[in-house]
């Protein structure tokens, strides 16, 4: 008899400290769950998006530094710039199916060269694909001559797919000389100056007749401590100095 009152109490003793420990085991994935909810904060993005598709207007894209384009943005500037220099242009890559063509420029002897233009970061570089799209798609287009006009430049593979089959190219430190030397192009001094290190000065307005690497002209710029050098114009695309 005292062993069955002895069970008894124990199993009321156990089923009391189970009631206690289960809520305890609730409370705490509540709040796990809660503080998992507490984390989760939806991604913000104030970043520049090159691959967005807003153009503006003619007159504020002849202001825009490269790195402030957006892609639409860079083949309008193409555009602007070809009829200027007497070709019929097309702009068959408008709203971004271009098929591997965004400009189709004509000379003045009818003459028809397909343009893939890519307003790329300086580290992300053109691949091979882009090349062998652009020699398959002017085809299309009727074109006898083909053409990459880049911001970046093209990988190893590229540069050899393109000389292959003909294709020309302009990149980078080139791209800026040319739409410089049209003169209509004016980026912001307010954009040049955010590019510019903490080690060098704003660019200086002397510009020489000495010839970067790149094809650009050089400026006589200061550095921090006060000493003078030339640095290209097309700086940050090109960072290539001299001494004076």
């Amino acid at each position: 008899m005292n062993d069955f009152i002895w069970i008894v109490i124990g199993a009321v003793i156990l089923s009391v400290i189970a009631g206690i420990v289960q809520p305890s085991k609730k409370k705490k994935r509540r709040n796990s769950n809660t503080r998992k909810k507490k984390a989760i904060k939806k991604p913000t993005n104030n970043s520049f998006n090159r691959s967005s598709s807003t153009c503006r207007t003619d007159e504020v894209i002849l202001t825009l530094p490269l790195d402030k384009m957006t892609g639409a943005e860079f083949e309008r500037l193409l555009t602007l710039y070809f009829r200027d220099n007497g070709y019929t242009v097309k702009e068959v890559g408008v709203g971004g199916r271009d098929g591997g063509v965004d400009l189709v420029i004509i000379d003045k002897r009818g003459e028809k060269t397909a343009v893939q233009a890519k307003c790329y970061a300086d580290h992300n570089k053109v691949q091979v694909m882009t090349v062998r799209e652009l020699v398959g798609a002017k085809r299309n287009h009727n074109c006898i001559l083909s053409l990459i006009v880049t911001t970046s430049d093209l990988t190893g593979p590229a540069r050899k797919e393109a000389d292959q089959f003909k294709v020309d190219y302009w990149h980078g430190g080139l791209v800026d000389s040319k739409l410089r030397s049209w003169g209509k192009w004016v980026p912001s001094n307010k954009k040049i100056r955010t590019a510019t290190t903490k080690k060098e000065q704003p660019i200086s307005k002397a510009v020489s007749n000495v010839r970067c690497s790149c094809g650009a002209t050089m400026v006589k710029r200061k550095s921090k401590a006060g000493s003078e050098f030339w640095g290209c114009s097309s700086y940050p695309s090109c960072r290539k100095t001299k001494a004076i």
